[in-house]
């Protein structure tokens, strides 16, 4: 096959719960004529078969048949084949858009990030809620924050358990932070616990920055209800993001109050809602046409994953202690 004009080729590996999404985003995207959806390749050749046909593309028996056709590719694999998957796509000379987190540990994402940069591919990380039209938004907002509070709460899902509540959800929270606060991490001190699965389900994080920011972070995978909600607080007020509604609601000292008899105006702004994915999607395709760089980058997704990784361990020291005293009743 042949590219046409500058119009991108791209295709999807791996077409389970989330890569079947990917393929509804680039069949949409190709009905306006913006990139040309080839097809999608997975293991399960019957699930590629039904995803291929319900979005007007080819089915392929092999990843480096489906490279070979490509110009770009969506890999929405399970995490632990994020990094040799993406190393062939790279390797192949194709621009990657892999979903997080962008691989298993952050030694391999140095690598993949590397490999891409030695390849002047184009690798972005799938870190959705950068594309949320509530984040979006909050560029135009000036904002010092001093606290963060950060809440993500789920059912359990009985997928992507493959990964712990930290690589799963929190994740999101990590690299919005990370691209809110601007600084470096002091310190970070975290607990979590399995509760359904084998891997943690529930976690908590604090993370200290050197600008003297703190940011206490939740996640959960088995929680009665849904939360997806982040504050940033200052000395002069507070903001709020709900990422599911896609809301920003930002509160402040109200005009003429005192410390006597303080009082607060709450303004919400107006945002237009859109489809986060989508914009993901179609942003990974312009920058591939016109070789710009990614708006979270592999080296965004590697700072998160190493962030992630010191959740991690905090997590095992702190319920090592608690192991070692016992239970007490």
């Amino acid at each position: 096959m042949k590219k046409t004009m500058n119009k991108i080729r791209a295709g999807v590996i791996g077409v389970g719960y989330l890569g079947a999404i990917h393929a509804q985003k680039y069949a949409a995207l190709a009905a306006t004529g913006a990139v040309e959806f080839i097809g999608v390749f997975d293991a399960d050749q019957a699930r590629a078969r039904e995803i291929a046909s319900a979005n007007n593309a080819m089915r392929f028996a092999s990843v480096d048949a489906l490279l070979s056709c490509v110009d770009a590719v969506s890999i929405a694999t399970p995490t632990a084949h994020h990094f040799t998957l993406g190393m062939r796509a790279i390797e192949a000379g194709k621009d990657v858009l892999v979903e997080k987190p962008i691989t298993t540990t952050a030694l391999e994402a140095k690598e993949l990030v590397k490999a891409a940069e030695k390849a002047n591919t184009i690798l972005q990380v799938g870190h959705l809620e950068r594309f949320n039209a509530a984040v979006v938004a909050l560029e135009g907002v000036p904002y010092k924050p001093v606290f963060i509070q950060a809440q993500r709460l789920s059912p359990f899902p009985n997928r992507s358990t493959d990964v712990d509540v930290v690589l799963d959800l929190m994740i999101h929270d990590i690299d919005i932070i990370l691209n809110l606060v601007k600084s470096e991490i002091e310190s970070i001190d975290a607990v979590g616990t399995p509760v359904v699965s084998d891997k943690v389900d529930v976690a908590n994080a604090r993370i200290r920055f050197v600008n003297g920011c703190v940011a206490d972070v939740t996640a959960s995978r088995v929680s009665s209800e849904r939360v997806r909600r982040i504050q940033l607080f200052e000395s002069s007020g507070y903001i709020t993001i709900d990422y599911a509604a896609q809301h920003i609601f930002i509160a402040r000292p109200a005009m003429g109050a005192s410390q006597a008899s303080p009082a607060i105006e709450v303004e919400q702004l107006d945002i237009e809602k859109r489809d986060s994915l989508l914009e993901e999607i179609r942003s990974f395709i312009g920058c591939c046409a016109r070789r710009t760089p990614p708006l979270v980058s592999g080296v965004d997704g590697l700072r998160a994953l190493e962030a992630a990784e010191t959740i991690q361990n905090s997590m095992a020291r702190n319920a090592e202690r608690v192991e070692s005293q016992g239970v007490r009743r």
